[in-house]
């Protein structure tokens, strides 16, 4: 009987701190983005924290778009969040309510860059050679329905994505992704890089036509 006592009252002293560590737990979950980017700008650690954990795998994501090394992925994915931690008064003092699109652009800069740095180096301007099965689907493709946007949006869905935007230059293959392969609009596209719509359209059709170049290799 004593045993159980004390193990009761053990539970009951320990209650208060458990309960006190789900209270705060549950009230992050509900704290939302903007009011975590006020706390963390204030030099709240944990704030920034649990923005992390909202958004790291969003941007894990964009990051594999680009990328297939872990070890990439992990540093654009830190690279991201380390950028976003000192521009937090610009995200404060900006139009944007949206944190997730904030982080997604700062994120797609950094892939950018990334690419950008690689073209430079000639050991990062080829990722792979198209294999036989690869250049026998897009053959067939292009005898289908011809180098237009319909099979170069298709190439861009398969596998070999990689292998075809690796031949474009870092702009070209920045947009496409964006378009085909994240399905962004053309004005979400426009607000991500502060362009405007004639500006996204034109370029656009600047890197289909440079992708289109590619596949022509293929017919």
């Amino acid at each position: 009987m004593d045993e159980q006592a004390d193990n009761s009252d053990r539970g009951a002293l320990a209650s208060p701190g458990h309960a006190a560590d789900a209270a705060v737990g549950a009230t992050a979950a509900d704290v939302s983005d903007v009011e975590l980017v006020s706390r963390a700008g204030a030099g709240d650690e944990p704030a920034f924290e649990e923005l992390f954990n909202r958004h790291r795998r969003r941007v894990s994501l964009i990051a594999g778009r680009f990328f297939r090394q872990r070890e990439q992925i992990e540093e654009i994915v830190q690279e991201s969040f380390m950028k976003a931690y000192f521009a937090l008064p610009d995200f404060a003092n900006g139009q944007e309510n949206s944190f997730a699109s904030w982080i997604a652009r700062i994120a797609f800069n950094a892939c950018y860059d990334e690419l950008r740095r690689l073209k430079r180096r000639p050991e990062g301007a080829a990722s792979g050679d198209i294999s036989e099965e690869e250049e026998a689907w897009l053959k067939s493709q292009l005898r289908d329905v011809g180098a237009g946007a319909d099979v170069e949006a298709a190439a861009i869905a398969r596998d070999l994505a990689d292998k075809l935007l690796a031949r474009l230059s870092p702009e070209d293959r920045l947009l496409l992704v964006m378009l085909d392969v994240e399905g962004m609009s053309v004005a979400e596209i426009g607000a991500s890089n502060k362009w405007s719509i004639s500006k996204v359209k034109v370029r656009a059709h600047r890197a289909r036509a440079s992708l289109r170049r590619v596949l022509e290799r293929f017919v």
